[in-house]
């Protein structure tokens, strides 16, 4: 299927024009294997990557149930994590595996998901060490290769560039995109009561080399004063000082060295650019090619903004 081909049947809304990136779509030239223990249930998955034709975009495979990793298949308001979910099967905690994807150009994949219990209908990624520097090392050895449909020809890689300003916001945190040229990140985040952490902002123009060498290492974050709170709500049961950097009200950081001295808002970006693949269709690119700006956010308000773009689009007759 060529990209004409691909996107022939679809309107899209005058807000998002798709326009060729000039270059071919791609998919991973070797298979990629990881085991590891999952933040928030604390079991062992194992996630198994292989390529895949052009056209196709990425997609899950638990149990022989296919879960595509599009917008339409976000649960809303899921704590802490990015969740798919599809005829009563669920995975959890997507976020830096897409934001590994995405950024490094693996455009179309198969990712085979299995957890430890054969009953579970449902499974979470590995988290590692809170980043998406294992993904990202991963798809660096076995490296990429145009992906080809199933004709045997290549197909364009689309982006979608924003035409005009957009804006979701809930309370006092907003997510706004302006028209740009390149795609531009500005984040914000404001924890005032942590002194350690406090307020910070990070902004970039992004590209794969910036990704790699400046974003993927960057990891989870968390409160030491509010874990307890959390595991009682059966959450970050396999959380420890291995899988995140923990901050404490009074005694500031628990297990350095950071990284990065804004360590916590690089994460932000990292989270939101594998939400932001979320937009991403037949091997498209679904990180939006604008100035996008975030205060204050987190992964429901990622994937409200990029309901608002699919929203918009149905609406105009996809």
């Amino acid at each position: 299927m060529t990209v004409a081909g691909a996107f022939s049947s679809l309107k899209f809304s005058s807000l998002v024009s798709w326009k060729s990136t000039g270059k071919l779509q791609q998919t991973v030239a070797n298979c990629i294997e990881r085991t590891g223990r999952s933040l928030h249930s604390g079991k062992l998955s194992t996630v198994k990557i292989s390529s895949e034709a052009a056209g196709t975009g990425r997609y899950f495979v638990f149990r022989s149930n296919i879960v595509r990793a599009l917008i339409d298949n976000a649960v809303k308001d899921t704590p802490l994590c990015t969740t798919l979910s599809k005829d009563g099967y669920t995975i959890r905690t997507v976020e830096h595996l897409l934001s590994a994807l995405e950024a490094t150009g693996v455009d179309n994949c198969r990712i085979e998901i299995e957890g430890s219990d054969p009953c579970d209908r449902s499974v979470e990624v590995p988290i590692f060490d809170g980043s998406a520097r294992e993904w990202v090392e991963a798809i660096d050895q076995v490296g990429l290769k145009v992906a080809t449909d199933c004709g045997g020809k290549s197909c364009e890689k689309m982006a979608p560039f924003l035409n005009e300003p957009v804006c979701v916001r809930k309370n006092d945190s907003f997510m706004v995109a302006f028209p740009h040229s390149k795609v531009n990140i500005t984040y914000g985040i404001d924890f005032p009561q942590v002194p350690a952490i406090d307020r910070q902002w990070f902004s970039t123009l992004l590209d794969e080399s910036f990704y790699s060498k400046q974003i993927a290492s960057s990891r989870s974050f968390c409160i030491y004063e509010e874990v307890e709170h959390m595991r009682s709500l059966g959450l970050i049961k396999g959380g420890s000082a291995e899988t995140a950097i923990i901050c404490s009200v009074t005694r500031g950081w628990l297990n350095p060295p950071l990284h990065y001295d804004d360590e916590p808002c690089r994460h932000k970006v990292l989270d939101l650019i594998g939400d932001l693949s979320l937009f991403a269709k037949d091997g498209s690119q679904g990180l939006l090619v604008a100035h996008i700006i975030t205060y204050k956010g987190g992964h429901s308000l990622h994937t409200e903004f990029v309901r608002c773009l699919s929203g918009i689009s149905k609406n105009d007759g996809i």
